[in-house]
């Protein structure tokens, strides 16, 4: 993403009234989530500095659990922010987001500007830094070839695209949580991730995802790429299966380092490069455990 597009996000975000109904239970949820994260922000030694510039230059736009109000938007939830990397982040607070009520923070420097950046990746639920000892290398070699990731996943553009793009799926979910989804998918299934049989009146049957449908149609993805178009009425059935299109067996066909690799590749898409031996890779691991 360019700079450019990155203002525009926050300038969208600035110029749009957020107005939502939102109900009890779910804003208590809320509530608690961003209460936890700020708590464990607080009692990160090493952070107190970046909360106490947080509190004094973000809080009172941002909130002090980041979540907005009516001068600035949400960044610790909105999909926008949080998917920005950690250097467009850190432009934004260098720069500021013209047009709109954000200002830079040029004045405090790259060490302090990248604490900040570090405390809002806090907010955002990207909590406490454990090491994953794996080779990001040698996880992209597996993710691209003997893992067959790619054949259903996409990064940066290149792989299958019926599964999700997992350019920024680290930057979301810590290391545990991926690791997890890997050896045991059925576990963690949406309603469109799961498997869809389609039977149609001529006995002809498909497999696939189901990607649109409505009261007439339905269009199904299949895993070689190719889409089916049906009209209801030539349809005889349409099951979803509870399983996924990933393979159950990886957690006995890749070893622990193997797994740790594809994890430390998948951590290393929102890190900036460095040359040199490879270092284990830092997950945003969440602080709120007990």
């Amino acid at each position: 993403m360019c700079k450019h597009s990155s203002r525009n996000i926050l300038r969208n975000l600035y110029g749009n009234r957020i107005a939502l109904t939102i109900i009890f239970l779910s804003w208590m949820y809320a509530s608690s989530l961003a209460g936890e994260n700020t708590r464990a922000a607080s009692k990160t030694p090493k952070l107190l500095p970046a909360r106490q510039l947080f509190d004094t230059s973000c809080a009172a736009c941002h909130g002090l659990d980041g979540r907005g109000g009516e001068r600035a938007p949400d960044i610790a939830t909105r999909k926008e922010v949080v998917r920005l990397s950690d250097t467009e982040l850190i432009h934004i607070l260098q720069a500021g987001v013209p047009g709109t009520g954000m200002p830079g923070f040029s004045s405090l420097g790259t060490t302090k500007l990248r604490e900040l950046a570090r405390y809002v990746r806090l907010l955002q639920g990207a909590q406490a830094q454990i090491s994953v000892a794996g080779n990001p290398q040698s996880g992209r070699n597996l993710f691209f070839g003997a893992a067959s990731c790619s054949q259903c996943h996409m990064i940066k553009g290149e792989g299958g695209f019926i599964g999700s793009d997992l350019t920024n799926y680290a930057q979301t979910h810590p290391a545990n949580d991926i690791r997890q989804i890997i050896t045991h998918p059925d576990q963690f299934l949406g309603p469109r991730a799961r498997i869809t049989t389609v039977k149609t009146g001529d006995g002809k049957q498909f497999e696939g995802i189901i990607r649109n449908e409505d009261n007439f149609s339905l269009q199904l993805l299949s895993v070689d790429g190719t889409f089916h178009f049906f009209q209801k009425s030539e349809v005889e059935s349409a099951e979803q299966q509870l399983k996924s299109l990933m393979p159950l067996d990886y957690s006995s066909r890749l070893t622990g380092q193997q797994l740790n690799d594809v994890i430390s590749y998948l951590i290393s898409l929102g890190q900036p490069s460095s040359s040199g031996t490879q270092k284990p890779v830092q997950d945003r691991q969440r602080s709120n455990k007990h």
